[in-house]
C-alpha cells in the first residue's frame, strides 16, 4: 500500500462523485445533528453522553452504508441512483448499528487505557463495515475478519486514517472556537458546521475503502 497514491485516488474519486454523495449522505448528516441539537435543548446540561452515542448509533450507519454500497458500485461500473443505494441500505441498518455499538465500545475501551490502544483499535476495526455490508458477515464476524485483513497493513491505513482525520478534528475544533468560543451556538450554525465537517469527514470512508479494496485483492488472487 502506497499512502500518496491511495489518499490521491481516494480524493480524484470523492471530488468526482461529490454530487451524488452529497443528496446521498448529507441530508442524513443534517438530520443527525437536528436530533442531537433538541436533545440538548430539551435536556440541557442533564443531557448524557450516552444519548448522544445513541442518536450517532441511530444515523451514522445510514449514511456510511450508504457510502459504502455506492463505492461498491461506482466500482463495478454502476451509477445507482440516491434511492436505490438508500432501499438496499435499509435492510442492513439493524447489523450495522449493532456493529458501530460494538466499534464505540472498543474504541471506548481502547482510549480509557490511552491514545494509543484506542488509535491501535480504530485500524484494527477499520474494514469491519465493508465486510458486513460487501461480504454480508455479522457485527462479530466482520470484526474477527477486519482484525485478521489488517494484519500487515496497521502503518499505512493509519498514515491514511490521520492526513484525512486529523485536518478535519483540527477544522471542526477551529470553526467552533472562531465561531462561537465557550457560548452555545445558534442551532442553524451549528447544524452547518456539523454538515461541512461531516462531508470531509466521508472522505475518510473513501480512503479507508481503497485501503479494504488493495488488503482484499491478494487473497482473492489466492482463491482464483
Amino acid at each position: 500500500m502506497n499512502v500518496f497514491s491511495i489518499l490521491r485516488e481516494a480524493w480524484f474519486f470523492y471530488s468526482n462523485n461529490l454530487r451524488t454523495i452529497i443528496p446521498l449522505c448529507l441530508p442524513l448528516i443534517v438530520l443527525e445533528s437536528c436530533v442531537r441539537l433538541l436533545i440538548e435543548h430539551s435536556l440541557g446540561k442533564n443531557a448524557l453522553p450516552a444519548q448522544e452515542l445513541l442518536t450517532g448509533i441511530l444515523f451514522y450507519p445510514l449514511y456510511i452504508g450508504s457510502l459504502i454500497l455506492y463505492l461498491d458500485a461506482r466500482t463495478r461500473g454502476h451509477d445507482p441512483g440516491v434511492r436505490q443505494v438508500w432501499a438496499r441500505m435499509l435492510p442492513l441498518w439493524p447489523a450495522l448499528a449493532v456493529l458501530a455499538a460494538l466499534a464505540t465500545l472498543l474504541i471506548v475501551l481502547g482510549a480509557s487505557l490511552f491514545v494509543l490502544p484506542a488509535l491501535w483499535v480504530m485500524v484494527k476495526i477499520a474494514f469491519a463495515e465493508y465486510l458486513l455490508v460487501l461480504r454480508g458477515m455479522s457485527p462479530l464476524q466482520a470484526l474477527k475478519e477486519s482484525f485478521a485483513q489488517t494484519r500487515g497493513y496497521f502503518l499505512p491505513i493509519l498514515g491514511c486514517m490521520m492526513a484525512v482525520l486529523l485536518p478535519v478534528w483540527l477544522l471542526e475544533i477551529g470553526l467552533a472556537s472562531q465561531l462561537w468560543g465557550e457560548e452555545n451556538p445558534p442551532a442553524g450554525l451549528a447544524i452547518l458546521v456539523d454538515g461541512v465537517v461531516g462531508l470531509f469527514q466521508l472522505l475518510a470512508t473513501v480512503v479507508v475503502f481503497r485501503c479494504y479494496m488493495l488488503s482484499s485483492t491478494p487473497a482473492l488472487d489466492e482463491r482464483s
